[in-house]
């Protein structure tokens, strides 16, 4: 499924919120991670919008609206990838409780 990332500078989280209450937005799948959560130095934080066409478009002209910066392609999938990492993780620890 098509997806799109935005960075957001961790003093500004707030407009992370102002997104999500967009209908069209919030009927999408998002992923919210914080830079150090990922293991990367950075004070920012990462919205991961995946869905329909229609819903990414409107997550781009709200975010872009808001000044959010949408993540090029290979830094997108770089975060993509560790995000996935960290819920494989997640999923593995789980098992591992009911084992």
């Amino acid at each position: 499924m098509a997806y799109v990332i935005f960075e957001v500078k961790s003093a500004e989280a707030a407009k992370i919120q102002t997104i999500l209450q967009d209908d069209i937005v919030n009927r999408q799948s998002i992923v919210i991670r914080d830079a150090n959560s990922l293991d990367m130095k950075e004070a920012v934080s990462y919205l991961k919008v995946e869905g329909s066409a229609e819903g990414l478009k409107r997550a781009e002209e709200l975010a872009k609206e808001l000044g959010m910066k949408k993540l090029a392609e290979k830094k997108a999938k770089k975060i993509e990838e560790k995000i996935k990492e960290q819920e494989d993780s997640a999923a593995t620890g789980m098992g591992m409780i009911f084992d």
